[in-house]
């Protein structure tokens, strides 16, 4: 969620924390304190170790980055703290058992630097992209991280300043005619940024890419080693600066839709594995407003993509401010009313647009489609973590507002699984309801996941990030029974949780057979990597970094070859 542009050393350990698994929510859970290098402690669990015959690797540390005021500030939570040091790669000691079956890599993408010397960004967004890797291998976990070399991150470290425009920043100009010739890199792209600190994807092809919400911030990188190789070139003539920072990505085709400005609308393309070739399924006009609606993630089922047409719509005039208002590159048009539109795959026909009531999301969950007993496709499900038609929670994101808080006031806005119903029948109105009681998750709702198996298709099961109040942030691992209507809910204490990903076991025929995958930021300044069984959403392992991570985005896995 980096930026929008106009077109818009260490030895191993572990500690062992105590978590609760429940029904609902526990706000009285709390850690155990158990530390394993205290001399004579004594687990309250009764985990297994499955540290390895062979030596460990040792740790691959780079040097320190730049101190800063933020960086000496204690007193912040680590998941909103800058990493301390460009890379870091070692082996971590587990507690518990790694399934022998997880073999591959879970790569996380996210923002891991806030401040350039003594200048402390905005936003959350802002941060410059950082990927955290976890590899797994005979029942062993080595871990690391980097920074993402994209042009903004270079630029930055060299000149010690900000060098081009991120989600609420603008590099300061010394006089009017470099803030002219500013204006003029924004129009032609130039000067918005390719920090691509929002999602990373496997390709078809294998290919591992980052990406954020502006085209020229998607960046291959190395899976196995981190690496920076360098900048993914479109070779298509479509043009535009943004696209949504979610394509939908499978083993046969790259999905995604390009929002248009000039006459609002969406584009929507396919990629084929191997190419870098996006070509036109159809285009999507909007039904109401000055400039599409920000479309940040869509759904799509086996034969429809669905585009959103939300109210938070994108703000060509906000884009020229030097300065951010609360809503950033976005306005909240109520009046302009909130719309849901299908087109079909293989013809890119438009098959359904229906007004829907209000909502803002960041990212939807999943869609599928509803059929008669003749096998007729009748509507469209589609399911998304919705915040209560409530844009203001991009001011919350402010990094400051997550430093501050103090664990005393519930200023988290309340969010739902909201699901929509598009029909076929020529209605112009669709629905949007919650799919279940949002207080069986902490009415928060966010950062989502599936088995990828039922991508498209009806499911059962979804995992995301739900809350305990008070909190200003989603402070729980949840997972969702779409069906019972019921949520599992795992929480520690003072943690920040990143975005629960699921990996299916080979040969699976159960859809939450598999496990949970999530790197924990503590309230102590540490973090650890956490794996949660997907049936019973209990834990069976953690391995805790040597170092304190901060919060994480979006993840990918990729197989063992």
């Amino acid at each position: 969620m980096a930026s929008l542009g106009f077109s818009v050393g260490s030895g191993n350990s572990c500690l062992l924390l105590r978590a609760a698994v429940s029904d609902h929510s526990n706000p009285n859970s709390s850690r155990d304190g158990f530390n394993p290098l205290k001399k004579g402690a004594k687990s309250r669990k009764r985990l297994t170790s499955t540290n390895v015959a062979s030596p460990p690797l040792p740790a691959v540390a780079a040097p320190h980055l730049p101190p800063s005021k933020e960086t000496d500030d204690r007193r912040s939570h680590v998941a909103w703290t800058s990493v301390r040091q460009e890379r870091w790669e070692g082996e971590l000691h587990v507690q518990g058992q790694i399934p022998l079956w997880l073999k591959g890599t879970y790569l996380r993408n996210g923002p891991g630097v806030w401040h350039i010397e003594d200048y402390n960004f905005r936003h959350l967004f802002d941060g410059y992209a950082m990927l955290a890797r976890l590899h797994f291998e005979n029942g062993r976990l080595i871990a690391g991280h980097r920074q993402v070399e994209s042009d903004a991150y270079k630029a930055a470290m060299k000149s010690k300043k900000l060098c081009y425009r991120e989600f609420s920043e603008v590099p300061k100009q010394d006089n009017f005619l470099s803030y002219i010739g500013e204006l003029a890199n924004l129009f032609s792209g130039a000067s918005l940024t390719d920090n691509a600190n929002t999602g990373v994807v496997h390709l078809g092809d294998g290919r591992v890419v980052c990406l954020t919400e502006t085209q020229k911030g998607s960046i291959v990188v190395d899976p196995d080693t981190l690496d920076t190789i360098g900048r993914f070139e479109y070779t298509d003539t479509l043009g535009g600066l943004i696209h949504s920072a979610h394509p939908i990505v499978t083993e046969s085709e790259f999905l995604t839709l390009l929002p248009d400005l000039i006459n609002p609308g969406y584009l929507a393309v396919r990629m084929e594995p191997g190419t870098n070739e996006r070509r036109v399924i159809g285009r999507v006009d909007c039904s109401q407003g000055p400039a599409p609606g920000w479309v940040h993630s869509f759904p799509v089922t086996e034969h429809y993509i669905i585009a959103p047409e939300m109210p938070l719509r994108y703000c060509a005039g906000n884009l020229l401010r030097a300065e951010p208002t609360p809503l950033y590159k976005f306005e909240w048009h109520p009046e302009s009313k909130a719309y849901m539109h299908a087109m079909c795959k293989a013809s890119g026909k438009i098959v359904a647009s229906v007004e829907v009531p209000l909502f803002v999301t960041f990212h939807f969950i999943n869609a599928y489609e509803e059929k008669d007993e003749d096998g007729r496709v009748t509507a469209l499900i589609a399911d998304c973590c919705e915040h209560s038609a409530d844009a203001t929670i991009l001011d919350q994101l402010r990094i400051q507002n997550l430093r501050s808080y103090t664990g005393e006031e519930d200023v988290l806005p309340d969010a739902r699984v909201g699901r929509f119903r598009i029909p076929f029948d020529g209605s112009a109105y669709g629905e949007l309801e919650a799919a279940l009681d949002p207080n069986e998750h902490g009415k928060g709702m966010d950062m989502c996941s599936i088995n990828p198996a039922f991508l498209g298709k009806k499911y059962r099961y979804a995992y995301a990030c739900g809350a305990v109040r008070p909190c200003n942030f989603p402070n729980t691992l949840t997972k969702l029974d779409l069906v019972e209507k019921k949520a599992k809910n795992w929480y520690d204490e003072g943690a920040v949780p990143s975005e629960p990903f699921f990996v299916a076991r080979p040969g699976a025929t159960e859809e939450d057979d598999g496990v949970v995958i999530s790197m924990i930021s503590e309230k102590n300044g540490g973090s650890y990597a956490l794996i949660l069984d997907g049936t019973t959403f209990e834990e069976i392992a953690r391995a805790k970094f040597p170092y304190g991570l901060p919060y994480g985005l979006h993840g990918c896995w990729v197989p063992k070859k």
